[in-house]
């Protein structure tokens, strides 16, 4: 079994942040005195030829597509280090002509201060985890900026685009503790009024582990939640920003080429503490791999933490997973070549779907309708074997 090769991105993670906060369930360790940027730089590059080579007939020529540094808050590293990390990387792998390679960067003021810098060293999109404009929800999220940063952050990005800055997203929440219907369209008007090209506009979920979920705030009831969304959205709608995926609006041509890779099955490497990653073989085999969580672990040159083999029967499962978070429809001959798997293994599964209305289709596409975004679960759970 041949499979078409997807673009080749890749996740570069740096696991420190000022202070942890209470709804966070991503791998991040608050700073404890200096964080030893220059020591981590050189096993990320160390942990990407190890997995250049254990990849290398996965790889074959194909060139990096995105890059994407995340958190922890990587805007933590000074500019000159991040800058010599893409140089490296850039002698161990080609970048594509046009790759996009997105900084996490927190909206305090002395990060911002850094924007100029990151640009400078190759980053040219930008995403700030802004979350809220009021300071009672800052306060309760944990946040350590307040309002008037985040909209300075703003203004040194877009001084930035001269330089090269080609995109810059803002992270915004709704449905926070004791948040009203007007509170989270204010914050979301906030937003907009700043006109960033790229809005990730998602609901606090309380996860497993966090702060929050030992300690369970009130948050809105689902009736609130869905005025937020549909009102929302027509903010949103009615200020040219395209909905593309659950949680990710933008305006036209500002889509982020990294996430997209992802929903579209894609491949990515992953450097980092808890980076997982997603490789591709011609001859039929996809594996998914993560590597250890702990920075001690991790630099101690332990990097591998686990690599599984996608068995054939969970690729409809693990494929419509990612698929289906877009809203854009799902080209057939996608499936068969990123799965190699035929339309006719999975026909029993998509007519159940279609009588549902959870699907639609044509000769070349599905599409996932309303009805079936709104079960989506129970639609993806018809994959499961």
């Amino acid at each position: 079994m041949n499979l078409t090769l997807p673009p080749l991105s890749l996740y570069i993670h740096i696991p420190w942040c000022v202070q942890k906060c209470p709804y966070c369930d991503f791998n991040s360790h608050a700073q404890k005195g200096v964080i030893p940027e220059k020591e981590y730089i050189q096993h990320l590059l160390a942990d990407l030829s190890q997995d250049l080579t254990a990849y290398k007939t996965a790889i074959g020529e194909r060139k990096i597509h995105s890059i994407f540094i995340g958190g922890g808050t990587p805007s933590l590293f000074s500019a000159e280090g991040i800058q010599y990390l893409l140089a490296e990387i850039q002698k161990r792998i080609a970048f594509e002509d046009q790759i996009e390679i997105t900084l996490e960067a927190n909206p305090g003021t002395a990060e911002a201060e850094r924007f100029l810098g990151y640009v400078q060293g190759g980053v040219n999109r930008i995403s700030m985890g802004i979350q809220s404009f009021e300071p009672e929800k800052l306060l309760k999220l944990g946040r350590i900026h307040n309002r008037e940063e985040a909209i300075q952050a703003v203004e040194f990005a877009k001084n930035a685009a001269s330089l090269g800055l080609r995109s810059f997203n803002l992270d915004l929440m709704h449905g926070l503790p004791n948040q009203s219907v007007s509170q989270a369209l204010s914050d979301l008007k906030q937003a907009i009024a700043l006109n960033p090209p790229h809005l990730s506009w998602y609901q606090l979920t309380i996860e497993p582990n966090t702060m929050f979920y030992y300690r369970q705030p009130t948050l809105p009831d689902d009736d609130e939640l869905w005025d937020i969304f549909e009102q929302g959205h027509q903010l949103l709608t009615s200020a040219g920003y395209e909905q593309y995926e659950t949680s990710a609006y933008a305006k036209k041509g500002y889509q982020c080429q990294h996430n997209l890779n992802y929903w579209r099955f894609g491949d990515y490497l992953a450097i980092g503490c808890g980076a997982h990653g997603k490789i591709t073989y011609p001859t039929g085999e996809i594996y998914r791999f993560s590597k250890t969580k702990h920075p001690k672990g991790y630099m101690r040159g332990e990097y591998r933490y686990s690599q599984e083999l996608i068995a054939l029967e969970d690729r409809p499962f693990e494929f419509f997973m990612n698929r289906f978070r877009l809203l854009e429809a799902t080209p057939k001959t996608d499936f068969e070549q990123l799965t190699g798997l035929t339309l006719k293994s999975i026909e029993p599964i998509i007519a159940q779907a279609i009588e549902k209305n959870y699907l639609t289709e044509t000769t070349q596409y599905w599409q996932i309708t309303q009805h079936g975004k709104l079960f989506l679960n129970e639609l993806l759970e018809g994959f499961l074997v």
